[in-house]
């Protein structure tokens, strides 16, 4: 068996997941790239397989996927291309090669009813962490959990205590597909996240050695310590390291670069820590998902239905913290103590 009949194998798996059958219409969103063209001929292979309609929506590349990595772009493949939206809107299952995370293009195609699947990550990386309907159900708590909320507050011990105040926007969980019209995933993740209130963030994050910042793909190696008011970053210190995330986030010349964004945990067991020094090829959601960490996030909102359109955005994994909602504890030093949630 090829390379590429492997691959078609796991995606078949995954478009069966969600949901697709025989008369489904399935399109892939591609960039043409070399690498592109591997996921989306397995891609169709699999959709035909199953008796859907498959097509692929080709657009010319925006710079490099490292700009969607930065989160929030101003500008994507799509923007200004009425067509290729519209030719995407028919199709009940739309898989995202280019990244359209935080942009008008992605909210017009699933408010069209079609659900949408961002898939960027190495083949090797979407086989170990290959969703599972228990993933699911054990996200749907998280879910649960935070839309029963009004406050969430995380601490560690290098010194961090901030409190969210919850209840006016939607939550973010990701277990790896979706069978739901209009809903969007990512394959591969595993966590669930809110957005707070706008303004309504208080209290100090540091960020401890082996946190993880994105876009750098780095760990960090030394204390960076942020103090936040009314809902944005006023004070950013700490050594070289804190010099260098201060100057990134002021090179926006943008007030809502320093906004707080969303904030939540990670539920993939089987996702590890170490996984940007086993392969930097990764974009981190890997990272992102690893069990019992808590992702703090900054910039933009607007994914939530805020005010916020920064094209700033950092996640931040942070291992080791506690997190509670309204004093109930969730997570507990890096791990998950909700019964319901263990994996």
């Amino acid at each position: 068996m090829t390379a590429l009949e492997d691959f078609s194998g796991l995606w078949r798996d995954e478009l069966a997941l969600c949901g697709i059958s025989e008369g489904d219409v399935v399109a892939a969103l591609s960039d043409g790239s070399k690498t592109t063209q591997l996921y989306e001929q397995a891609l169709l292979m699999a959709a035909h397989e199953l008796g859907a309609s498959p097509f692929v929506v080709t657009v010319l590349p925006l710079g490099t996927k490292d700009s969607g990595e930065s989160g929030s772009p101003t500008r994507t493949p799509l923007t200004g291309n009425p067509g290729a939206i519209e030719a995407l809107q028919t199709a009940d299952l739309v898989v995202d090669l280019v990244f359209l995370l935080f942009s008008p293009e992605q909210t017009a195609i699933l408010d069209s009813g079609a659900r949408m699947l961002l898939c960027l990550e190495p083949i090797d990386c979407l086989t170990r962490l290959f969703p599972t309907r228990e993933q699911r159900r054990r996200v749907e708590v998280g879910e649960q959990l935070l839309a029963d909320a009004k406050v969430l507050r995380f601490t560690n011990p290098a010194g961090t205590d901030v409190t969210y105040q919850l209840g006016d926007f939607g939550f973010l969980a990701e277990y790896g597909y979706t069978d739901i019209p209009g809903r969007w995933d990512h394959w591969p993740s595993g966590f669930v996240a809110a957005c707070p209130n706008e303004g309504a963030v208080e209290g100090r994050v540091v960020l401890a050695p082996g946190d993880i910042i994105f876009p750098f793909k780095s760990y960090v190696k030394e204390p960076i310590s942020l103090q936040i008011e009314g809902g944005h970053i006023v004070d950013i210190r700490g050594g070289y390291e804190a010099d260098l995330l201060s100057d990134f986030v002021a090179s926006f010349e943008d007030e809502d670069a320093y906004g707080i964004s969303h904030i939540g945990w990670g539920l993939n067991e089987k996702a590890r820590w170490s996984s940007l020094l086993a392969d930097p090829r990764s974009y981190g959601m890997e990272a992102r998902a690893f069990y019992g960490n808590v992702l703090f996030s900054t910039g933009p909102n607007s994914e939530f239905g805020g005010t916020n359109f920064s094209a700033c955005h950092l996640d931040i994994p942070m291992h080791g913290c506690s997190l509670f909602l309204d004093d109930e504890q969730i997570v507990c030093d890096g791990d998950v103590v909700i019964d319901d949630m263990k994996a």
